[in-house]
Parts: C-alpha cells; structure tokens; sequence
C-alpha cells in the first residue's frame, strides 16, 4: 500500500484556528467561558483520515497552540454485538443493517451523552470504545473499564474535540428525494445491467427509507460542530481500491485480513449512504452559514488536488 504523504492539515490548520478564535471571541464578547469546540471530520474509507487526525490532534496539542484535543471516532458508537444482531433480526430482509456499518447501527443516544459531557466539561469523562476483532470481525463493545479517561484530576480539560468518520456530517434527506435518487438508480441499473457501478438501484426503497430516518437522529451530533472537513474523493469508485490496498498491507503486516471479494462485499454495504449523501456534504451541512466548512477534492493518490471553503 502507498504511503498516505499528510498534506491535508496544511489546509486544515489554519482553517481550525480560524473558526476556534472567532468561536472563543463569541463568548468573551459575552463574558463567558467558551466551552469545548467540536470539529467533524468525514472522508470514505482509505481517504487519509486516520493519518490527517493524527497530524491535528498533535497539532493543536502542541506550541503555539497548546489546546488540550481529543479524538472521538463514530466507530466507537457502534451498537454493542447482541444489539446489532437484534437490529438484524428485527430487520432481516434489510441488507443494509445486517452488519455495522450504516446510520442505525450505532449508539447515538451514547454519543449524545459523551457530546453533552465534553461540552459541560465535566470531570472523569470515559470515552467509548469498540473491538472490531471481537466475533470473528462482527465487533462489540469494549468493557467500560478499558475506555480512557479524559479531564481526570491533574490534566487540562480538553478543549477540542474532533469526531471523524465516513458518515460523519450525513444529513437526512426528505423521503421524496431519497426516492427521486433511487428511482434515477434503478433505471440506471436497469439500463446497465452489470455494467453499473453504483449498489443504491439494487435496494428495495423500505431499505433505503428505512437508514434515512434513523439518520435523522444523527443530526444531534452533527448540529455540535463548530466546523467541519470533508476528504471527498475525485471520484468516490476510488473507495474500493483504496480499502483493497488496506487489507493487502494487512495481510503482509500481520497474517490476516479480508480477501479481495469481501473487500468489494464490505464496501457494496456502505456504498448506497455515498450515492444518497454526498451531494449535501459537498454543497454544504450548515445551510445558510457560510465558511464553516472546507472541502477537501484528494486524486487516486489521495493528495489533494482542490481546496474549498463552503
């Protein structure tokens, strides 16, 4: 696999202090305490996203900056094992929900609370955490004991929380929409046969309804941020490949990972969330508020070949 080069967080630096000082400025107008700014991170799999995250949270942690970060992921959420299999059964003629994965199956009342607590800044907060390894790959929930603690006694309270995933900043689309697109990817799909490269016109549309309402929920977490980045790909085909050059490095770094028919398998099941939810990504998640937003266009070599602002 390619070494993901970051030169991502050269953009995204400047563009993060920008947004926490006018964010800090809003509160001393008002002779409050800012509280903790919150930042959502979004890219599909393989982008670069662990790598600019770990670039930023030193970053801000560092001179000149010095602001106490943390680094939330939305797969950390994840629905505990028996839950998730519970959500399957309860649904077992939606592919969509069969595995973790897509809007509906993560714990977003838990995420809520964690958003609430950073926010409040209180003391002794336990971040959540999730062991994809554990089932033979179906994951589950660690024991609360293993998460780590943040704002114990003696250590600053954090400051900054980035929250990065591939959904990240989804928005719900109103039902009729979601069925304009569905119905543009079905006659596609029809027309196309095995040629097409989409998966949403494979879907029967209760399937597609069904994950658009529940990520209507998510909307409590996406309405905390104070800003948000977007990895977006040239062109969003470039998921398989890019998550196939993750699994060979797997194999060849440890013994084990999925072959190349699961790989395409995995990514069919998050595939149809793109074809429904990029386009509000990329026009903007914060309606009329302009420059809360940047936008990041990667290549086939995931550099960055275009920089906007939304």
């Amino acid at each position: 696999m390619p070494e993901i080069m970051d030169d991502k967080s050269e953009h995204c630096i400047p563009f993060i202090i920008e947004r926490i000082s006018q964010h800090r400025q809003h509160y001393e107008d008002r002779g409050e305490r800012p509280p903790p700014f919150f930042i959502g991170l979004n890219g599909v799999q393989g982008a670069g996203k662990t790598t600019l995250v770990t670039t930023l949270s030193k970053t801000l942690a560092s001179p000149p900056h010095s602001l106490p970060t943390v680094v939330l992921s939305i797969d950390d959420l994840y629905l505990p094992h028996s839950e998730q299999e519970a959500l399957a059964r309860s649904h077992s003629d939606n592919p969509l929900v069969q595995h973790r994965g897509q809007p509906s199956t993560h714990d977003i009342d838990l995420g809520v609370r964690l958003f609430d607590a950073l926010a409040k800044s209180e003391a002794n907060i336990r971040l959540p955490s999730y062991d994809k390894s554990a089932f033979s790959g179906s994951g589950d929930r660690r024991p609360e004991i293993e998460w780590e603690t943040v704002n114990a006694e003696g250590k600053p309270p954090v400051e900054v929380v980035v929250f990065e995933g591939w959904c990240v900043g989804f928005r719900p689309l109103d039902d009729e929409e979601v069925e304009r697109k569905w119905r543009a990817a079905k006659a596609e799909y029809e027309r196309k046969g095995a040629e097409y490269q989409g998966q949403l016109g494979k879907l029967h549309l209760e399937s597609v309804l069904y994950v658009n309402a529940k990520l209507r929920e998510y909307d409590a977490l996406t309405d905390r941020f104070g800003a948000f980045m977007h990895i977006d790909a040239e062109d969003t085909q470039y998921v398989y490949a890019w998550r196939l050059e993750q699994e060979a490095a797997l194999r060849a770094a440890k013994g084990t990972g999925m072959t190349e028919e699961q790989v395409v398998r995995f990514v069919n099941g998050y595939y149809p969330a793109y074809e429904l939810y990029s386009d509000r990504l990329r026009n903007g998640i914060f309606g009329d508020e302009k420059d809360k937003q940047l936008r990041l266009v990667v290549g086939r070599d995931r550099k960055v070949k275009e920089v906007v602002k939304v």
